[in-house]
């Protein structure tokens, strides 16, 4: 691949294996690229898949065009450093995931009439390997609340859960009153993971996304706080308790009135050149 190629609409895969190698080149490459390994890169394929989610939540198919181009260099990254160390290469991973997802869908590729669900069969495939626990594979990596939550449904599977809503809801007071009554730092540390468990507990039991739901209400605080600020005469430090919650409960009714009211003739796309797609 010249360099040219490297610039066109028609770029491959195989011109993005291209270019990785050319940046991990022990002589010619870039002297950061070829600093970085797993670890290090680990962060930065993480925040890329933050970075889709945020595309997809705000409708914007240009950026999320733009996103998964960037996560799938990610890929690529981790699979040049595997092939410089013998492990695997990109061709490898390909090969992997094609196989999975052949094996997982044997209704569609095999002679199943019906799926046997994507659940169970994965349950089989851990049933392969050497840790066979319900709650094997749930990564560490994952955010806290979503990681609490697979591990919930896990245990949900074998019949390890409350029969409804009311069991997490009286654990969150059980595991309130032991944070209260907590006299050191670590007692402390413990009943706060506890209660959080018990919420996300609650919040499976509803149908709610807990991820969602406090995405949601980092996003109102933060509108509100801002909306504070703009509405203050005199800077917040300077203001008492008193002041700030009338200005909080000030901004909090003027943004619900400012909320638009959705018309039939919103549904649409719309058009014109300078309006962004949306999915």
């Amino acid at each position: 691949m010249d360099d040219s190629a490297a610039l066109s609409p028609s770029s491959t895969l195989s011109d993005l294996v291209e270019i990785m190698r050319r940046l991990r080149d022990p002589v010619n490459g870039c002297s950061w690229d070829k600093e970085q390994t797993f670890e290090t890169i680990a962060p930065y394929t993480i925040e890329e898949a933050y970075e889709v989610a945020d595309a997809i939540e705000r409708h914007d198919l240009d950026d999320l065009k733009d996103e998964l181009g960037d996560l799938q260099l990610q890929v690529v990254y981790h699979a040049r450093i595997a092939e410089e160390l013998g492990a695997f290469g990109i061709d490898d991973v390909m090969a992997s995931i094609c196989a999975k997802m052949i094996r997982r869908h044997p209704h569609i590729f095999g002679d199943q009439v019906e799926s046997p669900g994507w659940e169970a069969l994965k349950a089989a495939e851990r049933g392969e390997r050497q840790d066979r626990s319900a709650l094997a594979g749930v990564a560490l990596a994952l955010p806290a609340l979503k990681r609490a939550e697979k591990l919930q449904k896990r245990a949900a599977r074998v019949g390890f859960d409350w029969p409804d809503a009311s069991g997490p809801r009286a654990k969150i007071d059980e595991e309130l009153a032991e944070l209260e009554a907590a006299t050191s730092e670590s007692e402390r540390s413990a009943g706060l993971g506890d209660l959080l468990f018990s919420v996300v507990n609650l919040a499976r039991h509803l149908g709610i996304d807990p991820e969602a739901a406090l995405r949601g209400a980092a996003a109102r605080f933060e509108a509100r706080f801002r909306a504070v600020e703009t509405l203050s005469q005199a800077p917040l430090t300077e203001m008492d308790i008193d002041e700030l919650e009338a200005l909080w409960q000030r901004a909090k009714r003027e943004l619900r009135s400012l909320r638009p009211t959705r018309r039939p003739e919103d549904s649409g796309s719309g058009s014109g050149p300078n309006r962004r797609r949306t999915i």
